[in-house]
């Protein structure tokens, strides 16, 4: 799903420089949605890490829309490594 590269390239160089940017704040939202899934899947009436996971997707898909204002190019990359789909325009 998610390539190696990326993660190796986020997770050394950004952590310890850039853990401000967008880029490095939608990677880690990305990956605690995914680590809330999964124990959502074995736990289905977790409802307050169900909750959690809904503001958790909202704060991402509010960097993404931020993103896709402002760099677009950026926007594009970090949907495809990421495997996650583009958001809908209203």
């Amino acid at each position: 799903m998610v390539q190696n590269s990326f993660i190796s390239l986020i997770s050394q160089e950004e952590k310890e420089e850039n853990r401000g940017s967008v880029e490095f704040q939608v990677f880690s939202w990305t990956n605690k949605i995914r680590r809330l899934t999964s124990h959502l899947e074995l736990h289905r009436k977790d409802y307050s890490s169900q909750r959690g996971l809904r503001k958790i997707l909202g704060k991402r898909q509010r960097l993404l829309s931020y993103l896709s204002k402002k760099k677009k190019v950026l926007y594009k990359y970090l949907i495809n490594q990421l495997g996650i789909r583009e958001s809908k325009t209203r």
